[in-house]
């Protein structure tokens, strides 16, 4: 093995894969990424890093590419972060949601066992697969009953992992991680919404923000919090699942109301719901209990909920006023 770690990253361009090249590349790692265009495209949040990368090609829905990309690097740790992430989206395109999270899982793992099976792999499972559970906080053993098209292929990916882990003795782990943020979360997502609103409302630039149901409950960390312990989840001698939470929930309200006085406003007076934004009523609390990660990998988070939202507002003030445009 060689001295130097490597790691091969899928979804190196997006939030996460842009934390944990960050990380990696602290440590001391020679890290490869997986692109699905040139390698002269944009790189994103990880632009300032370019000549720091090697770069390879690889489609979600292309399997052999990413094989291919494995046998070329044989990484150390591979960290497959790349799949659709916003949920709503997994209703209008099924088929290809399963495919892209779990088929390209499953394609990661047997290309792994293939090449080389000391390779460690992390595969991102999401707090989501445990949907009405019977219980909250949830845990790695809390029964899952997945309500949405992408809970189903990520709880698909998380038991694939699992499986071939027992049958093939891979160094292979799930992450069930909840809800994660950054300032480079895209716009898309309700919590860039908000600060990016905040931000907007504050400077004079917009009036109110449109939003659905206030009362969801999210458990928010931050996206490098999480990527820390993706990483120390490939350190341990024995592969496992963890639950990667911070052990909180808060309401969409509740993050409102502290996006908004980062910037000295009155929530309540800008917010307006939207009924054909509001979804249906959820019933368990998506909160995940954080204990086994906290025990076994001494993981613990290094950024609070207050700081983070006032970290994404000031980002997409800064943003706003260097007339940037948005994520």
């Amino acid at each position: 093995m060689s001295r130097t770690p490597t790691a091969l990253i899928t979804g190196i361009t997006g939030q996460d894969g842009s934390f944990l090249a960050e990380l990696l590349l602290e440590k001391g790692y020679v890290v490869t990424g997986v692109v699905r265009g040139s390698a002269e495209d944009s790189l994103g949040p990880l632009e300032h890093l370019r000549g720091e990368l090697e770069l390879v090609r690889g489609e979600l829905l292309q399997p052999d590419t990413l094989h291919n990309a494995i046998e070329r690097v044989r990484p150390r740790e591979l960290y497959h972060l790349a799949a659709p992430s916003f949920i709503p989206a997994s209703w209008q395109r099924p088929g290809e949601t399963m495919q892209a999270i779990a088929g390209s899982s499953a394609a990661i793992l047997e290309a792994v066992r293939e090449v080389d099976p000391t390779i460690r792999v992390f595969v991102p499972a999401s707090g989501a697969i445990f949907g009405d559970a019977p219980e909250s906080p949830q845990r790695e053993d809390t029964p899952c009953r997945p309500t949405t098209p992408y809970a189903i292929a990520k709880l698909a990916a998380h038991e694939l992992v699992g499986a071939l882990r027992a049958h093939d003795r891979l160094h292979a782990s799930s992450g069930i991680v909840f809800n994660h943020e950054s300032e480079r979360r895209p716009e898309q997502f309700v919590t860039r919404k908000i600060t990016r609103a905040a931000a907007a409302i504050a400077l004079g630039r917009q009036q109110e923000l449109e939003l659905g149901s206030l009362d969801a409950v999210r458990d928010w960390s931050f996206a490098g919090d999480v990527m820390y312990g993706a990483w120390l989840m490939l350190q341990q001698d024995r592969p496992d699942d963890y639950v990667l939470a911070s052990g909180v929930g808060h309401t969409v309200a509740d993050f409102a109301r502290t996006a908004f006085a980062c910037v000295g406003l009155d929530a309540e007076r800008h917010l307006r719901v939207a009924p054909s934004l509001v979804r249906a009523v959820e019933g368990t609390a998506s909160v995940g209990d954080p204990a086994k990660a906290r025990e076994r990998l001494g993981w613990r988070a290094t950024v609070g909920f207050e700081e983070l939202v006032e970290r994404m507002v000031r980002a997409d003030m800064r943003s706003l006023q260097a007339g940037a445009p948005g994520s």
